[in-house]
């Protein structure tokens, strides 16, 4: 795995957010987690807004791990948004989150989702499920975003993020 990767984690709660951390330590995974609170925030770092402005700190990530409720722009709102921005048609979006609702798991893989994942119950579990992720990233390939930025001179993220 290329240890350069850089995985967008978002998700409003920091008990998930805590226990992500500690089963990608226990799983050895080596590509940097970087996390952002909500929808907004995730925009924010994509689009290199504000804080995250510096895409040496904040490099575009190779995969986004996306909880779907999250309050101010939720994690539909936030995958419509980035499925509407050129450069970012090849980010490996991955749903990580407590519905299991047929209608939400359809609704994301309409919106543009490449996975969809229920949060295990169990720290084991979510080792087990964090092992598995470090595996598909080691044998996946990722196309560069930042090429495609350097190739688009217009390079603009369009702010169409909506409340949803």
């Amino acid at each position: 795995m290329n240890e350069k990767q850089t995985i967008l984690l978002v998700d409003d709660s920091d008990d998930d957010l805590s226990l992500m951390k500690h089963a990608c330590s226990a799983a050895h995974f080596k590509a940097s987690l970087k996390t952002v609170n909500n929808g907004e925030e995730a925009i924010a770092y994509l689009k290199g807004d504000g804080v995250f402005a510096n895409r040496d700190k904040y490099p575009l990530p190779s995969v986004m791990l996306l909880d779907l409720n999250m309050p101010k722009v939720n994690g539909f709102g936030v995958l419509t948004w980035v499925r509407t921005q050129p450069v970012l048609k090849r980010l490996s979006i991955i749903i990580l989150t407590a519905s299991s609702r047929p209608d939400d798991v359809e609704r994301a893989f309409d919106l543009g989702a490449n996975s969809y994942l229920v949060k295990p119950a169990t720290m084991a579990a979510l080792i087990a499920m964090i092992c598995c992720l470090r595996d598909w990233l080691e044998y996946n390939h990722f196309p560069p975003l930042t090429e495609a930025m350097k190739r688009t001179p217009q390079f603009r993220l369009e702010d169409s993020s909506r409340k949803e």
